[in-house]
């Protein structure tokens, strides 16, 4: 199952969501070893997660976390014009076109091609939303992952810390690369058609101009 849902709709989904956080703490946290804030309950949250984000999240058979990943419009507050703008050269990357895309993350005992499915689903959003790109801020170590799901980014700089080098990069979208990503999982177009159309994509603190009724 796909889920395309914002932040507050996620109440709705409480094991998916639950799952979701908990192994964002298990990837960034233990695996990257990361900065970051796990809770009491295991959960990895940032300030991020409470501006209503748009969650991509593939769930498996039990309604649980196998993959996901967090969008956010360029012309709002984004991680990268945040904190990374040291490796853009100073320049925020702001347009209605390019979504920030952060916390790709994949549970331990994700089936195969989930991070595939992923990556088809946010092909989809691009394309029902017009997107031109998606920015990430990403670690070194994801690029052989990227490369294997065949959506290597154009990288736009790298931080100059050489122990743990910090990436930005572009995706963009591409009607053969999302056609091929969703024969390398499995999916055809109808069944990703109806996922969105089944998406919790209505959500008022995102305004119209991104809001596609459920």
């Amino acid at each position: 199952m796909i889920h395309f849902v914002y932040g507050d709709a996620l109440v709705s989904r409480p094991s998916l969501a639950h799952s979701m956080f908990i192994d964002r703490a298990e990837q960034f946290k233990t695996r990257l070893g990361w900065d970051v804030n796990v809770d009491d309950l295991g959960e990895e949250r940032d300030e991020y997660d409470f501006l209503n984000p748009l969650y991509v999240i593939i769930a498996n058979k039990d309604g649980r976390h196998e993959a996901s990943m967090r969008l956010l419009p360029t012309t709002g507050k984004t991680m990268v014009n945040d904190h990374f703008q040291e490796i853009t050269h100073g320049v925020p990357i702001e347009s209605p076109m390019i979504w920030e895309c952060t916390r790709f993350c994949t549970s331990p005992d994700a089936e195969p091609y989930a991070a595939k499915k992923l990556m088809a689903a946010g092909g989809k959003l691009m394309q029902e939303f017009c997107i031109d790109h998606f920015v990430g801020v990403f670690d070194r170590k994801m690029l052989p992952v990227y490369r294997i799901i065949g959506c290597v980014p154009t990288i736009v700089g790298w931080s100059k810390n050489d122990r743990n080098k910090t990436g930005v990069g572009l995706w963009e979208y591409d009607a053969n690369d999302y056609k091929r990503l969703l024969d390398g999982c499995g999916i055809t177009e109808i069944e990703m058609e109806l996922f969105f159309a089944n998406a919790a994509l209505v959500s008022e603190d995102m305004g119209e101009q991104n809001t596609i009724a459920a």
